[in-house]
């Protein structure tokens, strides 16, 4: 009798200890869910406790006063049901460190009330004792599991919530039979056949409870992936569409820029070629009157011979530029560089009645590639002029200063003009930045910054001292 009751109280723990080891392999390959510490504590304590209990009868000699083995494996039982309750708690909000401690007050009071009750007692009422508070504690689980399902349904917390009045049952079917008991329980052998059921049948349950609590967090972590798996396909989603767009935006942005730098670079080489057709027709008309000198011959071949330069060197210019090739560059003197653009201006200014301002302060080199820089100046200069040809001020004024500052050379090309809208200062140095000027802007401020910034200086704007735009480049110093 006492091997038969010690080997069900065995197998239910061995049953128990499969349950844990596969929920610990589970719980390694996991990395982001993890399983309640409660319940997990309940499943272990749980375990030791039928060890106990189990080792217990073998060795028992009478019910009556039994070995001090009963009141440990007692104690683990009932705090093992303290965290499976705690567990049920937790579902519906954090535990509060007063019932934890009101718990751990109760396991202290527990263990010498039990010792009390074996040494004093008898079989019944230590029985009774555990079934009561199991009554209670079952009672307690089962509202807290309803309140849980009320708000967030799950099967298995149903499956834990029906286990659990099973349980509730057997503890009172246990309480009925002592009731019903007319003789005093001394020997293992005198317990009721259906005391013997309904305890190894609680037991059975109580195990059925511990594998639903674990369908309960594979549970959670099958909705874990689940819906991790569908914010994977959402992100992926987004990142498809994100990638889809971008594609867009760079073939439109592409097609856009092609049409700004085409009609920019169209805008600069007419400069150029109007000069030449000008020359031409004017060579043309001499020819036809037989009127050409021999000085005005060479005066319109030096002049052609001089556009188709500036031309090529515009092209060759922008065809280094684009293809991002290293820069040949050369030790340059700014100032002369500055004299020979005003060079090729200077039939607009004069023509549009510009007085020219000239600070050429700086004694530096600049070690830059000199058509580049030509395009830049040349650009600032005629943004300048187009600027004073829409104003009405008077007199209109052209500066163009240089100096040497710390660490290289400022340029500055100063007008005293319409000056720049404030809506266009935020995007001044963009792409595809507009223009109020009839003419536009030649081949952009985008392009004289992307030039200036390939020889390692800056460019920037601001307002000029009493109205108008002040463009600041800036070039390091080239090496002695």
């Amino acid at each position: 009798m006492k091997l038969l009751i010690a080997l069900y109280f065995f197998i239910l723990a061995t049953i128990q200890l499969g349950l844990l080891f596969g929920i610990y392999h589970y719980h390694r390959s996991q990395g982001d869910l993890r399983p309640n510490r409660y319940w997990m504590s309940s499943l272990v304590v749980n375990i030791i406790a039928l060890l106990i209990f189990g080792g217990g009868i073998l060795v028992i000699q009478g019910l009556e006063k039994p070995e001090f083995n009963f009141t440990i494996a007692n104690t683990l039982f009932y705090i093992a049901a303290i965290f499976q309750l705690l567990f049920c708690k937790s579902l519906n909000g954090p535990i509060s460190k007063r019932l934890q401690y009101s718990f751990a007050l109760s396991v202290i009071i527990f263990v010498p009330t039990f010792e009390f009750l074996r040494t004093y007692g008898n079989y019944e009422i230590r029985t009774a004792f555990m079934c009561v508070i199991s009554v209670l504690f079952f009672s307690w689980q089962i509202a807290m599991l309803s309140d849980k399902r009320r708000s967030t349904p799950s099967q298995q917390l149903m499956y834990l919530q029906y286990a659990t009045v099973v349980e509730l049952f057997f503890a009172l079917g246990r309480l009925g039979v002592l009731a019903s008991t007319s003789f005093t329980i001394s020997k293992v052998e005198q317990i009721p056949q259906l005391l013997i059921l309904l305890t190894i049948a609680q037991l059975v349950i109580n195990t059925l409870s511990y594998i639903a609590l674990g369908g309960y967090w594979a549970e959670k972590v099958i909705l874990a992936n689940i819906k991790s798996k569908s914010e994977n396909d959402d992100i992926k989603a987004l990142l498809s569409e994100r990638e889809s767009l971008i594609s867009q935006l760079l073939k439109a942005n592409k097609t856009a820029a092609t049409g700004a730098l085409s009609a920019s670079i169209a805008h600069e080489l007419n400069q150029p070629l109007g000069a030449s057709f000008l020359n031409i027709q004017f060579l043309q008309k001499k020819l036809a009157e037989g009127s050409l000198s021999a000085e005005q011959n060479q005066e319109v071949l030096a002049a052609l011979l001089s556009d188709n330069q500036r031309a090529a060197t515009i092209i060759r210019s922008l065809r280094s530029i684009f293809s991002d090739s290293k820069i040949d560059i050369e030790q340059v003197e700014l100032g002369e560089l500055i004299e020979s653009v005003l060079k090729i201006t200077n039939p607009e200014i004069q023509s549009k009645n510009i007085q020219i301002v000239l600070r050429l302060a700086s004694k530096s080199l600049a070690k830059v590639n000199r058509g580049e820089i030509q395009q830049v100046l040349l650009n600032l200069i005629n943004n300048a002029i187009q600027a004073l040809d829409a104003s009405n001020v008077a007199p209109r004024t052209l500066k163009v200063e240089s100096y040497d500052v710390a660490e290289g050379i400022e340029l500055r090309v100063v007008d005293n003009g319409i000056g720049i809208p404030a809506e266009t200062k935020s995007h001044l140095f963009e792409l595809l930045a507009g223009s109020n000027k009839k003419s536009g802007m030649g081949l952009g401020l985008w392009l004289c910054q992307h030039i200036v910034g390939r020889h390692g200086g800056r460019i920037s704007y601001e307002d000029a001292p009493g109205g108008g735009a002040q463009f600041v480049v800036f070039f390091p110093k080239s090496p002695d």
